[in-house]
């Protein structure tokens, strides 16, 4: 694990994009009792399920106001180095984000053999100029070696099994060194994300889920983007609304939600990393 440089009061002074020029920032919520980071005992691997659950459960209510900046410092003071950021690498925007607050996270991206050649210069980017480690996690098979085992094209007969053996089980396999992850997840992204917390305990994986941009809009990520000329995958400007891997993407309609353009011929819109 790579460690982490102490977080300065300067970047504890940073604003949300969104607030005001001017304007107070609102105070950190407190969590004397399950901010054990904080006291100096950072949680481990044995923390059990009911405590991080109810991490969780008492920071989504808590954190539920609070800015971005906000949330992301309570990650670092409550998980120090045993949380890391998940990115698809479609922009920089929470790698950048996090790597304000926290530099020297952890930023996993999920390379599963079949990404466009826009993502992995996105990915080498953030890596190149931002300060964060990009760790690469890709599937025990090749592209090839899946074919030989389950039949070419898999992601066009059966994608919920591409996406467990390309995604979900590499994200399982990476996860073992951390009890909190960051993701950029926004409601305003697809129905199915509508709800989607700033804080919440992942059962599946038994591990605290933070979402610091989730009350965001586009209009907020454009901003942040603009501002801090964080790198964009080129397909967004191309017309796609949301980018995954080549095989189940594609261009989005006028009037469609961001996420419509991913597995479009079939009934299915998250990979199951979020499900």
């Amino acid at each position: 694990m790579t460690g982490r440089g102490p977080v300065s009061a300067v970047h504890l002074g940073l604003v949300d994009p969104r607030r005001p020029a001017g304007a107070a920032a609102a105070p950190t919520a407190a969590f004397p009792e399950i901010a054990p980071a904080a006291r100096g005992e950072a949680p481990t691997a044995a923390d059990s399920a009911p405590r991080l659950r109810a991490l969780a459960d008492r920071a989504a209510a808590e954190l539920a106001g609070a800015s971005a900046t906000e949330i992301v410092r309570w990650a670092g003071e409550t998980f120090g180095t045993r949380f890391c950021v998940t990115s698809s690498m479609a922009d920089g925007v929470v790698a950048h984000l996090v790597s304000r607050v926290v530099p020297g996270v952890e930023v996993i991206f999920l390379d599963t053999g079949l990404h466009f050649p826009q993502t992995l210069r996105v990915r080498d980017e953030v890596a190149r100029t931002l300060p964060v480690v990009v760790r690469s996690v890709r599937p025990p098979q090749t592209v090839g070696q899946q074919d030989g085992e389950y039949g070419p094209r898999l992601f066009h007969r059966a994608p919920d099994e591409c996406c467990r053996l390309r995604k979900v089980e590499p994200l399982q396999r990476a996860m073992r060194d951390f009890d909190a992850w960051v993701t950029g997840l926004r409601r305003d992204e697809s129905p199915t994300r509508a709800h989607t917390p700033v804080v919440a305990f992942d059962a599946a994986r038994g591990k605290v889920k933070i979402n610091p941009i989730a009350g965001w809009t586009q209009a907020d990520v454009d901003d942040y983007i603009a501002r801090w000329k964080v790198p964009v995958n080129e397909l967004l400007r191309q017309g796609y609304g949301s980018v995954g891997c080549w095989p189940c993407t594609r261009r989005t309609r006028a009037g469609e939600d961001p996420r419509a353009g991913r597995w479009a011929m079939f009934d299915k819109t998250e990979c199951g990393l979020h499900t």
